[in-house]
């Protein structure tokens, strides 16, 4: 962790170690998945290990399956439907919730063990807004660009489009990004 002196991961060493001697500890298999520790059983993603400039934590990739008793898991976003978060901004933290901390842990294993899934929405579960569902009937090339992005692009420009209340908005919203979808590029692609 932390290849330049600039790496936020510095800002939070200690916190960091200790979150990865629990993962350890649980019998959890270390690796390096999106360029961060990842922690897996059998094979299977359980959770990893994060650092952003104002806090670290863990990450439970099926965190909605979990049962919570503690309160201690977040959304990552709005949106999120799987993943859950233990947010960290100092050790006596991290090491006051240490034992509760493992038991997710052992609860993530017993999910992954059941062959348990997160029910998530499909991109047609998601609402088209009227002026992008007009704007791809008129036009055969954007209506065959956006079919042609991931459910998860898609999602992200649904999301986008309708995160106005105002018409006018969401059509300058579509205006500008039409040309990103034309090139089959998603909203944070760049």
């Amino acid at each position: 962790m932390g290849g330049t002196p600039q790496c936020k991961v510095h800002n939070w060493t200690e916190e960091l170690k200790i979150l990865r001697r629990l993962a350890l500890e649980c019998g959890l298999v270390e690796t390096r998945k999106w360029g961060v520790p990842c922690y897996t059983h059998n094979g299977a993603n359980l959770l990893m290990i994060y650092a952003f400039k104002d806090n670290c934590g863990l990450s439970f990739l099926k965190g909605a399956l979990l049962g919570d008793p503690y309160r201690i898991l977040e959304k990552p976003g709005e949106n999120s439907q799987a993943g859950r978060l233990v947010r960290f901004t100092d050790v006596k933290r991290v090491v006051e919730l240490a034992p509760r901390l493992k038991e997710y842990i052992f609860e993530a294993v017993e999910v992954e063990n059941a062959g348990l899934k997160v029910k998530t929405k499909s991109i047609d579960d998601y609402e088209v807004p009227v002026e992008f569902q007009r704007r791809l009937e008129s036009d055969p090339e954007l209506r065959e660009a956006y079919e042609g992005l991931t459910p998860g692009r898609r999602k992200g420009y649904l999301l986008y489009f309708s995160g106005s209340q105002n018409p006018k908005t969401r059509e300058a919203r579509i205006d500008k990004y039409t040309p990103k979808i034309l090139k089959g590029k998603g909203f944070h692609d760049r």
